[in-house]
């Protein structure tokens, strides 16, 4: 079954459900009843412990990334923080991608090193940086690609090699390709990640996170956490994922061609400094994402001639494009991550990593792409008024 079919169908198969249903229903109940005593462990018994709805949901992102367990959290974060609970101990060491959304870096560094997990952070581009950083105590590796907000790559399959030698987990962010786009377990990643949030929800309706695994004791591990810890997404929002995710295949490709001509329009505008598009033959590493992604994605970065004062001016004087953070879904935004969405990491840590004031994100919608770079050569004007 091909990923459009599955992305339809699976999960909400209609001879699965009680009565036939083309759509899986919104199962609000939170316990359920037994007739005897020892049908107590049977079947669905608490929708902390597991619900019909969500399970529908776990189905289906299962299949998009082509794996054999899904799982629903009520955000990104709470998957990341879930991973970590469940597959690490004090004093375990983490090679994480220095290049990572600001909330996963202020996880890591306000919340998880005071319980003794330690961080080091590389240039995960190259495969070789990660090898360097594994230590004695290292158990995982920890990347995005494409990074936010860089849109830098990293070789998964390389990466996941390097580490597989030393028996380290590898944990692959696909928030930004969306499973339409990569699929981080067929290329030897242990687990993947989304914020459903973004693409998977794909209409800025609904907050949660996702992780997909092959591995049977690693799902074990998680799926124990995901119920000790709690932080599960309700029967509503996994209902509203499950809607988004049937058009994720059609969204996806309007996306990335829109994407691909504000990044060309962008190219060779002259008050653009650069542009971080994986999609562009410029970019770096535009080789390793043809090899690794079968497409390129609705995200990119640019830098605009001036400074932080003028990248305000830019961003507030459009119209269509909405000043917000978040990303993937249907409308356009646009924001600056110097004090949005990684302002919680430090100025000297932004800037060497390669974030300036001067840059900019935009998670390209589906709207008209010539309404959009009508509503960007009006950022424009403002900066040169």
């Amino acid at each position: 079954m091909r990923f459009s079919t599955k992305a339809i169908h699976m999960g909400e198969e209609p001879e699965s459900m009680q009565h036939g249903d083309v759509v899986s229903p919104i199962h609000l109940s939170t316990t359920f009843a037994k007739r005897s005593i020892k049908e107590v462990e049977e079947g669905y018994v608490y929708s902390r412990s597991g619900n019909p709805t969500r399970d529908s949901l776990e189905r289906k992102l299962a299949a998009l990334e082509n794996a054999k367990y899904g799982l629903a959290f009520s955000s990104g974060l709470a998957a990341e923080s879930t991973i970590l609970l469940a597959l690490l101990r004090k004093g375990d060491h983490v090679v994480a991608f220095d290049d990572l959304y600001g909330g996963t870096k202020r996880l890591f560094n306000q919340v998880m090193e005071r319980f003794g997990i330690e961080f080091t952070y590389v240039d995960a581009r190259e495969p070789e940086n990660v090898r360097g950083a594994i230590k004695e105590n290292t158990r995982m590796v920890w990347l995005e690609t494409p990074t936010n907000p860089l849109l830098k790559l990293a070789d998964i399959k390389a990466i996941a090699e390097i580490a597989h030698e030393r028996g380290l987990i590898v944990v692959v962010d696909n928030t930004f390709a969306s499973p339409y786009f990569q699929n981080p377990l067929d290329l030897g990643a242990d687990i993947v990640l989304h914020s459903v949030t973004k693409y998977l929800g794909g209409h800025s309706d609904v907050v949660g996170g996702a992780v997909m695994v092959n591995d049977d004791e690693i799902y074990e591990g998680l799926k124990f956490h995901q119920n000790a810890v709690g932080a599960i997404l309700s029967p509503f929002d996994s209902w509203l994922v499950m809607r988004g995710i049937k058009t994720l295949a059609v969204r996806m490709e309007r996306h990335e061609k829109n994407a691909m001509k504000i990044a060309r329009y962008l190219e060779e505008h002259p008050l653009v400094e650069r542009v971080y598009y994986p999609g562009l033959p410029s970019h770096p590493q535009h080789g390793l994402a043809k090899r690794q992604m079968c497409g390129f994605g609705g995200m990119l970065s640019f830098e605009l001639k001036g400074g932080l004062e003028e990248a305000v001016r830019f961003v507030e004087s459009l119209e269509i494009f909405a000043l917000a953070e978040s990303l993937g879904g249907v409308e356009s935004l646009i924001e600056l991550p110097a004090i949005m969405t990684h302002a919680s990491v430090p100025k000297e840590e932004r800037e060497n990593v390669g974030i300036k004031d001067s840059l900019i994100r935009v998670s390209v919608g589906i709207e008209d792409a010539e309404d959009l770079i009508e509503d960007l050569e009006r950022g424009f004007e403002a900066v040169r008024a």
